[in-house]
């Protein structure tokens, strides 16, 4: 076994001891095929007012240029799943912000891999990225060889489903590349497509960004959601499962094994009224460490008030 083999070997041995459920690695390029497809999507304004998805165009499609001299793009999933519902009345919010806010839990892990690296290969440089840069996750986990990506645009992975977060470490280190996933076992099952409540989810994996319901009860920071989607969102107060939910790959999901994604007591416990009468303070005190800051009190209450009015 030559070095660049071993150093494969041990990244991904050290990855599965931080918890990351998949590593895969791909070499890193520019992605010509996913630029044209990200262009056409931005022309046709799917990303609403997310302009961030506008920002930085070349370097979305080129990890070379978010890290100087790049040579691989580390992909790792992290399983946030759990069977552990809340209660049928109560407003819904999706899985992933259950527990504790994966931003924070899986940096430090980043930062752990990134430091085990260097320790234990030499000085390399290195920027780990979760869900807050300009990376097409999705793409460089398919690169990988960790599945494909499904008509909902998750990546779904044929053993385990889609419920993961999906993490990428980026640096300028020669490692062994793994085949990328070639086949697409969507075949054509349609339930993500029919069961989606705003018919965001078009023809040819392309998201209507601008009618999915995470997009109102999260990015859109106005002050009223469009009167046009009242009805709609079936009680989706922060983010949506709906497409993840009906996937039939999603039967092989499994319980996270991350104690940082136990469901918040509250989340699990809290009916309509509970949340109807909830206080900015409580609010700040219960879910400082939540997904659901993100959207702040004042989100919070817009989408309980939108969801009510329907």
């Amino acid at each position: 076994m030559n070095n660049i083999e071993k150093n494969t070997r041990s990244i991904k041995e050290y990855a599965a001891r931080l918890g990351f459920d998949h590593c895969g690695i791909a070499k890193a390029q520019q992605l010509d095929e996913d630029a044209r497809r990200l262009e056409r999507w931005l022309n046709r304004g799917m990303q609403g007012n997310m302009q961030y998805m506008e920002a930085h165009f070349d370097l979305r499609i080129d990890p070379r240029k978010l890290v100087p001299g790049a040579r691989s793009v580390i992909t790792l999933l992290l399983n946030y799943f759990t069977e552990q519902q809340q209660p049928v009345t109560a407003p819904k919010i999706s899985k992933y912000a259950f527990g504790n806010d994966y931003h924070e839990v899986i940096k430090t892990k980043l930062k752990s891999l990134l430091g085990f690296i260097k320790e234990n290969i030499g000085e390399v440089n290195g920027r780990g990225f979760v869900d807050s840069a300009p990376v097409l996750e999705r793409s460089w986990a398919q690169k990988a060889g960790m599945g494909w990506i499904g008509k909902n645009g998750n990546l779904i992975n044929n053993k385990s489903g889609s419920f993961f977060f999906i993490a990428t470490l980026i640096v300028d280190l020669e490692l062994t590349y793994d085949d990328a996933f070639a086949k697409d076992h969507c075949g054509t099952c349609t339930k993500c497509i029919d069961a989606c409540p705003t018919d965001a989810i078009l023809g040819d994996k392309v998201i209507d960004g601008s009618k999915c319901i995470s997009y109102f009860t999260i990015e859109l920071k106005d002050a009223l959601i469009p009167d046009k989607m009242k009805g709609q969102f079936d009680d989706w107060m922060f983010g949506c499962d709906v497409c993840q939910d009906v996937c039939p790959w999603n039967r092989f999901s499994s319980s996270t094994n991350e104690l940082n994604f136990t469901p918040i007591p509250e989340i699990l416990n809290f009916t309509k009224s509970d949340w109807e009468d909830l206080t900015e303070v409580s609010f700040k005190t219960i879910f400082k460490n939540s997904p659901l800051k993100r959207s702040k009190f004042e989100g919070i209450k817009r989408n309980l008030h939108f969801i009510r009015a329907k």
